[in-house]
Formats: C-alpha cells, sequence, structure tokens
C-alpha cells in the first residue's frame, strides 16, 4: 500500500462530482468513485491517481450503497482518509401545499442517504485514528427558504447530523463538516427554478449578494480544504457556499 491519502467520492457523474475528483487528484490523492462521468477515470490517471469504479453504487439511500464505496478503498489501499458526499434532490414548494408524500421522498434522499454515507465512512476513520468527511447539503438548511420549506427542515436535519457526529469522533482524531450551497450553476438547479429562462435567471442572480451564481469549479476548491488534510483542525462546523445569501 502507497503513502498517498485516499479518497472517497460518492458521485463522480454529475454536480460537484467531476471537478472536485479532479482537484483531490492534483492535490496528490488516489480516488475511490462510484458513478464516474465518462472520459473522467483516465484524465484522473493522467493526473497521477489510481482510480477505483464502484459502478454499483448508485442512490446512496439504499441499503449497503456507502458500504460498497467504502470497501473499495479498503480493498484497494487499505485506507480512507477523506470522503464526500452530496445526496439530495432539490424539492420546491409550500409546507402547507405539501402532502405527507412530500416528506417522505425528502427525506429519503437529503436525509436518509446522508445517514447510510456518514455511518458507513467514518468507523475505518475512527479505527485508523484520523480522517477527514464533507456532507454536502443545502444553504437552505441554514435559514427559512420561502418556497422551499419541507427541502430547508431536512436539510437543516443532515447538517445537524453531521454535526452530532462530529462531536462524537472528534476524540478520534476524526473530523466532520457539512457545506451548504445554494445559487450554483449547474442543470438540476435551473431545471427545480425554471432559470434555464435568463429573465428568471437574472431575477435569481438578483437575489445574491454577489449578484451571479456561483461555479461547481469554486465550490470544488473550497471542499477540498475540508478533505485534503491540509486543514484538519476544522469540525463541526456547517458552512453555507451561497453568495453571501446564508
Amino acid at each position: 500500500m502507497g503513502d498517498r491519502r485516499v479518497a472517497l467520492v460518492a458521485d463522480a457523474r454529475s454536480y460537484v462530482g467531476p471537478p472536485l475528483a479532479r482537484a483531490l487528484a492534483q492535490r496528490g490523492h488516489d480516488l475511490v468513485v462510484g458513478p464516474v462521468a465518462d472520459g473522467l477515470v483516465e484524465e484522473l490517471q493522467s493526473l497521477g491517481a489510481s482510480v477505483v469504479v464502484v459502478d454499483d453504487a448508485r442512490e446512496l439511500q439504499k441499503e449497503g450503497v456507502a458500504d460498497r464505496l467504502v470497501a473499495g478503498a479498503m480493498g484497494e489501499f487499505g485506507r480512507l482518509d477523506a470522503a464526500v458526499a452530496f445526496p439530495g434532490q432539490i424539492v420546491i414548494g409550500k409546507l402547507l401545499d405539501s402532502k405527507i408524500e412530500d416528506l417522505h421522498r425528502v427525506v429519503l434522499t437529503c436525509l436518509e442517504a446522508p445517514y447510510r454515507f456518514l455511518t458507513a465512512v467514518a468507523p475505518p476513520m475512527v479505527a485508523a485514528g484520523s480522517g477527514q468527511i464533507l456532507l454536502c447539503t443545502s444553504a437552505a438548511g441554514s435559514r427559512p427558504t420561502r418556497g422551499a420549506a419541507i427541502y430547508s427542515s431536512v436539510r437543516a436535519g443532515a447538517n445537524m447530523m453531521a454535526l452530532n457526529l462530529a462531536d462524537e469522533i472528534a476524540s478520534k482524531g476524526v473530523s466532520v463538516n457539512a457545506v451548504g450551497t445554494n445559487f450554483m450553476d449547474f442543470p438540476e438547479f435551473h431545471a427545480a427554478n425554471g432559470t434555464n429562462d435568463p429573465q428568471k435567471r437574472a431575477a435569481l442572480e438578483a437575489r445574491v449578494p454577489l449578484r451571479r451564481m456561483g461555479t461547481l469549479e469554486e465550490f470544488a476548491s473550497f471542499a477540498c480544504v475540508f478533505l485534503d488534510g491540509t486543514a484538519a483542525f476544522q469540525t463541526g462546523q456547517s458552512i453555507a457556499f451561497a453568495g453571501g445569501w446564508a
């Protein structure tokens, strides 16, 4: 087994997964990834990373999926130094317009999936006496969010789950943090908010203190601070990455 750090990126196919995997490879990490974008494995290898793909590790809310990712890391590298996941489906709507089925749907991807991820990646790090875990959620979980009431509430629960885990295992040398985003420039956000329409996008950007949307490359760079071993003294924090909105 080598001395390179090993990072687990639960989904390297979408959202911040590809740029985050690239950033970690550039910072000297070998990688374990779930579903992966076309051509990304070869790109990561060209950056010097050994890459293990656990292609059947989809939908973290399902039993055993997170465990298969961890098994991929331990089986190939014998270690797990960092792990990041960003499960959850954007759901909009007012609380009084919702149905209990809406709550169940949001809990599945925004709370059960984080639970399965956190409880799978923490034990090998605790056993090793070191590690970094990052749960990517939503800045909606840090404040009341008009038009996304259930989503905001459940995301807040996921943030608190990460903070509770951080408190439980800090003495074991493992850090856990949550980062919540909003106003990120990616297809699912535009689909949920109708901002493929230029006028709607302009109206939305006017709500952001920085008056623009964030890029996934910016978010990847920010997230690396919580994963790459350079600032492992930071733990137990839920931080917004939302252009000043939260």
